[in-house]
């Protein structure tokens, strides 16, 4: 008996047990796995804009990129904090990932568009990650996931409002 109460506590980490803790983590290491993606795709979008367009979306693109770099090292440290490590490769992010890798040429407004596509993938996987703290009462995860959020609807509502006709 002593031995599965040690093996039990071994599993803890700060308060949530393993098996409370596993959904957030795979919910996060999906997400992890989507703002990868989407970061590299932003990185490609502002390196390879042009046109009319070209100062501005370059610098949006730039801005976007620099915030999901942060939003990633965010979501890795948190996976650190319950005991484990994000360990993927590129090939591992794109397999769990539902974004999906660009690889022809867009238009600038393609790429607009593009970036639309990857927030409402990327929002549904927030929503996958808050229930999961939710449902196990890890509120930090829910503060951090809704800043995410908050930040994300808000580039959302101004990324469609540049691509208005």
């Amino acid at each position: 008996m002593t031995e599965t109460i040690k093996k039990q506590k071994s599993f803890k980490k700060l308060g949530f047990s393993y098996l409370e803790t596993a959904e957030i983590v795979v919910s996060l290491n999906k997400l992890l796995a989507n703002y990868t993606v989407h970061y590299h795709k932003l990185r490609t979008f502002h390196w390879n804009v042009d046109g009319r367009d070209f100062f501005e979306l370059h610098e949006q693109f730039e801005i976007e990129h620099n915030a999901v770099k942060e939003q990633t090292d965010t979501i890795a440290e948190r996976i650190r904090v319950f005991g484990l490590k994000p360990r993927y490769t590129l090939q591992q992010h794109l397999n769990i990932a539902n974004l999906k890798e660009q690889e022809k040429d867009l238009a600038p407004i393609e790429m607009v568009q593009e970036t639309l596509n990857d927030f409402r993938i990327i929002h549904d996987s927030l929503l996958d990650v808050l229930d999961a703290s939710l449902q196990s009462g890890d509120t930090v995860t829910e503060e951090i996931i809704t800043q995410f959020m908050r930040r994300l609807e808000k580039r959302h509502w101004m990324f469609t409002a540049w691509a208005k006709v």
